[in-house]
């Protein structure tokens, strides 16, 4: 792959688009079901409805939006799904891909055939079971694996099949992806990770070590993912590179930046320890005969909008077709 241009997005963009819930929500999905609860819903957008979930698996109340194509209402095809997730910090949650500039993910979808499911993952869940937790259940794997995925295809027309399904994220979101691709080989035949880290056990653990800070600070009360000492066999559980053969089969693509700005040594830290992370991972995937499509991009930790509709279109072209 080739370097590209700078996208003019960043994942620190503002403003809010996603939908929001209505005064007197209309009719939609059954309110129950895989241990969920809807508890606030708006499907007023034709394209993104929205909802709240009550979960034994999170006391927090996690939201999701879901992306709808253009003619879901009248084509009566099947459709499959693309599951994206978002960064860490306390600005992202499940709107962050619609808040991005040149129109987000709506505008990347439009007249696209495929469902895009975007859930609450903590400001710092890491998409994981936390080994404690001092604020309540925060089972994120448990709410999106076990419970939301099987939820929309009870309840979307989608094709609820290794061949209809993809996964992908942004920095913590596109760890998230790749762990839940290898961990869970047969959901998702797709995988994306956009300045995601894929190697957990370099550099002296640093991307543990930042899961269980992060963590601790902004969503456990000082809980861990990881704890202290680690669960090694947890670690390893979680860790892409540790699951090499789990991505044969699957399309994956993975982008991450080159040049971060120096003077943000938190964008520094990040991607520096991104770009360093996927190209062990690549090396991995060489070395094992696997496949897969990647891009060093000249900027830091941040969404590129062409690097978000390349991948659109590829999930497009590798999953069953609407």
């Amino acid at each position: 792959a080739t370097a590209r241009g700078r996208g003019s997005g960043g994942a620190r963009a503002c403003g809010a688009r996603g939908a929001r819930p209505a005064a007197s929500p209309p009719a939609g999905p059954p309110p129950h079901g895989f241990g969920l609860t809807i508890k606030e819903h708006n499907e007023a957008d034709s394209r993104m409805w929205y909802y709240r979930f009550a979960t034994d698996a999170v006391e927090w109340d996690p939201a999701v939006n879901v992306l709808l194509p253009d003619d879901y209402h009248t084509s009566g095809r099947t459709y499959p799904v693309l599951y994206l997730f978002h960064g860490g910090g306390t600005d992202q949650d499940f709107m962050t891909w619609d808040r991005l500039p040149e129109g987000g993910i709506r505008a990347w979808t439009a007249g696209k055939p495929i469902i895009v499911v975007m859930p609450d993952g903590g400001h710092a869940g890491w998409y994981s079971n936390p080994v404690s937790s001092n604020t309540g259940p925060r089972n994120w794997e448990t709410f999106h694996i076990d419970q939301l995925l099987k939820w929309i295809d009870a309840n979307f027309r989608t094709y609820a099949e290794y061949d209809g399904r993809a996964v992908g994220g942004f920095s913590m979101g596109g760890f998230g992806a790749l762990k839940y691709a290898a961990k869970y080989y047969g959901h998702f035949a797709s995988v994306s990770a956009h300045s995601g880290p894929p190697s957990l056990r370099r550099d002296a653990n640093l991307v543990p070590h930042w899961a269980n800070v992060s963590s601790a600070a902004l969503d456990l009360g000082g809980g861990m993912i990881y704890g202290e000492p680690f669960d090694e066999a947890r670690v390893s559980a979680d860790n892409p590179m540790e699951h090499i053969e789990s991505y044969r089969d699957k399309r994956v693509f993975m982008v991450a930046g080159t040049s971060p700005v120096p003077v943000d040594p938190f964008d520094l830290l990040n991607e520096t320890e991104v770009l360093a992370g996927q190209r062990e991972f690549r090396a991995g995937l060489d070395q094992a005969g696997i496949p897969h499509e990647w891009h060093e991009e000249p900027g830091g930790h941040f969404v590129r909008p062409e690097m978000a509709i390349r991948d659109i279109d590829g999930i497009i072209a590798r999953l069953r077709q609407a």
